[in-house]
């Protein structure tokens, strides 16, 4: 027995889609149920859901407090069975995904956390631009290079997760300060969470052949929305990975100094992009510009928490 769990918010439409490709699903041998817990919508997900309960062996639930990580939370009490598959409500899985986890997951008892392939499903052709993005900061879509085995636990992505329910089971919950709640977030909730999984010693194995595709918007496909994308990843990596830095390395305005002379140099090859007319040099840096206009950002942030609790240096 394995339990799939996902958060939505005002996604009826598109939740339509994919619980529709759901129903395709082979069911593992063991069986399976759906927890699907609706993060206070508004639209009519509460309609669609309602429609597939004769359809998938389904569960509905209600978080009303707004973030998906609490939404997730709320559900993990419904698990059933010795697995946890997580997932997203703008996936389409292939029709042998649960197979697929559930295999890797019965051959591989000495790992907690197991990652399948993410492929982006485009709603239009993407532009030709898009080529330089990092489409797993952009996307969540994995590298097709990567092989079956072990892996970093950070390259386990919450459209395409698996867990040991035992995990759960021994307490575990995702960090509610961190993930999507609302459209300025710090991005990385289940970066933070499988990170902290492998400190505490559990291991990660890729299952490629477990294949889901994440639908890309096409207001994604702007360089608008890349461009913030950027300054929300940074303070994701910042807040999860270099937060030390506050205490190790010297501080100008709230954020590590070298970070300002990061921002300096990536400004430098933004102008240069510009003056020489070289688009996509120039889209390069700018990505990178606010990658690190958002470890700054995150930085200050976390000095002024710490201020503000006696905390800071």
């Amino acid at each position: 027995m394995l339990t799939v769990l996902l958060a939505t918010r005002n996604r009826g439409t598109l939740l339509q889609a994919v619980l529709e490709s759901f129903c395709a699903l082979r069911s593992p041998d063991d069986a399976w149920k759906l927890v699907v817990v609706d993060n206070g919508s508004n639209d009519q997900t509460q309609t669609v859901v309602a429609s597939f309960t004769s359809l998938l062996p389904l569960q509905v639930l209600t978080e009303k407090k707004r973030g998906k990580n609490f939404a997730l939370n709320a559900g993990i009490g419904q698990i059933e069975g010795d697995l946890t598959v997580l997932t997203d409500d703008d996936v389409f899985p292939r029709k042998d995904w649960l197979q697929q986890l559930r295999r890797a997951a019965d051959s591989h008892p000495e790992y907690s956390l197991f990652g399948g392939r993410i492929v982006p499903r485009w709603e239009i052709a993407p532009p030709s631009w898009t080529r330089w993005v990092n489409q797993g900061a952009a996307y969540a879509a994995t590298d097709p290079a990567w092989k079956e085995g072990p892996i970093a636990a950070n390259c386990v992505w919450g459209p395409n997760m698996a867990v040991r329910s035992a995990v759960f089971q021994s307490g575990v919950r995702f960090d509610t300060a961190i993930g999507p709640k609302g459209t300025n977030y710090v991005q990385g909730g289940d970066t933070e969470f499988t990170r902290r999984l492998e400190r505490e010693g559990y291991r990660a194995w890729h299952v490629p052949e477990a294949v889901v595709e994440h639908f890309v918007r096409k207001e994604q496909l702007s360089k608008t929305w890349v461009m913030g994308r950027a300054i929300r990843h940074g303070r994701g990596e910042f807040r999860l990975g270099q937060i030390n830095e506050l205490d190790s390395r010297k501080v100008l305005l709230g954020a590590p100094r070298y970070l300002y002379r990061k921002l300096y140099s990536e400004g430098r090859k933004l102008v240069k992009g510009w003056v020489f007319r070289e688009e996509e040099e120039m889209d390069r840096a700018h990505w990178n510009f606010n990658y690190v206009r958002g470890q700054i950002q995150e930085a200050r942030a976390i000095h002024s928490e710490r201020k503000t609790d006696g905390r800071a240096s």
